[in-house]
């Protein structure tokens, strides 16, 4: 075959192959493309990955992961709306027992201010924190209150809202701040997250710290309830001494003096 006739079927074969990747939209020196999975360069034509088995997409901007970022993007919103819906429906919830109830007076406030300063000086600090900038102390029942009732109580506390409400006997049934000082420490405990019988423990056991003891206190009508409701709720703490039948917290007090 001459020359020049091979030559120019070598032209037309070029060319032919030239026009069959342009018809691709492919730059013919451009025949590889990385995997997006593990960075592996392949050849144009692969359709997986050869190292790590990844389709290979023939468009750039469409990346595999996209499906999830999209999924991940709708259940941050779906959060975001449940957080939403649950702020206001709480919000709500403490608005309505604000407007069902009566605060208390000034006079009351200031007999509360003198139990907080009893606390603090006996360095309940979280408790005092509470008491002192979260709870919203109230004189009169609120609808939820009303609705599940506290007979015989001094005080009680919507968890967690911060309401406080402060009954009757708490300003009359109380002889002095000390044992206001000791209710507030019971609702402070409440306010913290704690059950009611956590916090009759609690105050059982912390109550030396106050000088709220059987030989000052026993005769009173806070001491023999608060006795009563600790010893049904927690019957461990007053199975010391060597009849089993003594008051534990008061053997921890005299230890520690």
């Amino acid at each position: 075959m001459p020359p020049a006739f091979r030559q120019r079927i070598d032209l037309l074969a070029t060319s032919r192959k030239t026009s069959t990747v342009a018809s691709r939209g492919v730059d013919s020196t451009v025949n590889k493309r990385k995997c997006a999975q593990c960075g592996l360069v392949n050849f144009f034509d692969n359709e997986a990955c050869r190292r790590c088995g990844s389709a290979m997409f023939e468009d750039a901007g469409e990346e595999p992961w996209a499906p999830q970022r999209s999924a991940a993007a709708q259940g941050a919103k779906r959060v975001a709306w449940l957080i939403g819906v649950t702020f206001a429906i709480v919000f709500a919830w403490s608005r309505s027992l604000l407007l069902t109830s009566e605060p208390i007076d000034d006079e009351q406030r200031a007999i509360v201010g003198r139990a907080i300063l009893l606390l603090d000086q006996a360095h309940f600090e979280k408790e005092v924190a509470m008491l002192r900038h979260f709870a919203n102390y109230r004189a009169t029942d609120n609808w939820w209150n009303l609705y599940l009732g506290h007979r015989d109580a001094y005080a009680a506390t919507n968890f967690p809202l911060g309401v406080v409400t402060l009954y009757g006997p708490f300003f009359t049934a109380s002889v002095d701040d000390t044992e206001r000082a000791v209710i507030l420490l019971h609702e402070a405990q409440h306010l913290l997250g704690a059950g009611e019988e956590a916090a009759l423990e609690a105050v059982w056991r912390e109550k030396h710290r106050l000088g709220w003891t059987s030989e000052l206190y026993a005769r009173t009508k806070v001491y023999r309830n608060t006795r009563e409701w600790t010893s049904a709720a927690v019957p461990s703490l007053f199975q010391c001494g060597s009849d089993r039948q003594s008051d534990c917290s008061a053997d921890r007090a005299f230890h520690q003096q």
